[in-house]
């Protein structure tokens, strides 16, 4: 069985983070490995507290995993400090990690900040370098471009700008432009589109968490990137057209869709 590990915050109701991450991995078949690096207390109405782990648990925790159950695949989500992101760079490095899906949590889907100005500079000129793609939705492609994207030609400029500033693939997520749900992926060579229709869904919680899980569950049964990428989109298609309702608030997508 291939193995797919999540670096990324815990979300108490499971709609996202590494609930969302193990779910997804276990949809796809693959076996899932969690390093915890922040402890949220979050539910379909909000975000209440956040935790963050110590340096050394994270890095005690990635020891323990590379060194036993070697992942096919990472997926990084939330990272929230510079001391974490450090410490999460140097084990990839360490094990020469391979098939690296990091999910930009920077600003959320209703474009709040989530990361401090510092971690984000530590994200991008450590952590980014050794991913294979990033994940950024509009807002943060918006900070990572610094320009407002209204457009599918500003998605184009900005996810080229992104490349071409960071070196890593980058999947640009459309779902907050007026109209449909496209994504763009762009390796610095070529240009693919994943078209997707707006779902009347409410409940998308852990939308972000689950593309990003689902591309590194992909990679680690052996897909190229675009592959990857297009069948992670259907997953997330599904997930959200399934329609499950739980919870008074947001709540999340069905993960098990596929299973039934």
């Amino acid at each position: 069985m291939k193995a797919a590990l999540t670096v990324a915050g815990s979300d108490s109701s499971g709609g996202a983070g590494i609930q969302a991450d193990i779910k997804t991995f276990a949809a796809h078949g693959v076996y899932g490995m969690s390093v915890i690096t922040s402890v949220t207390s979050q539910n379909t109405t909000g975000v209440y507290s956040v935790f963050d782990m110590p340096k050394s648990e994270v890095t005690s925790q990635l020891d323990a995993v590379f060194t036993d159950i070697f992942p096919d695949s990472v997926k990084i989500g939330m990272v929230s400090s510079a001391e974490i992101i450090k410490s999460i760079a140097d084990a990839l490095k360490k094990y020469s990690a391979k098939n690296i899906v990091l999910d930009t949590v920077m600003v959320s889907t209703s474009g709040s900040p989530l990361l401090r100005e510092e971690s984000v500079k530590t994200l991008t000129e450590v952590l980014f370098p050794l991913a294979d793609i990033i994940t950024p939705n509009l807002y943060e492609a918006k900070i990572l471009s610094s320009f407002e994207i209204k457009s599918a030609d500003d998605m184009v400029r900005a996810a080229k700008m992104i490349y071409d500033n960071y070196g890593t693939a980058v999947l640009l997520k459309g779902g907050h432009l007026a109209g449909d749900a496209s994504d763009l992926l762009y390796d610095g060579e070529e240009e693919t589109w994943f078209y997707g229709e707006k779902i009347n869904n409410p409940n998308t919680h852990g939308t972000g968490c689950t593309l990003s899980s689902a591309i590194a569950a992909n990679l680690a049964l052996g897909h190229d990137m675009k592959t990857a990428v297009g069948n992670a989109k259907k997953y997330v298609t599904g997930a959200i057209r399934s329609g499950l309702d739980i919870g008074k608030g947001r709540g999340p997508l069905d993960h098990m869709w596929n299973l039934i």
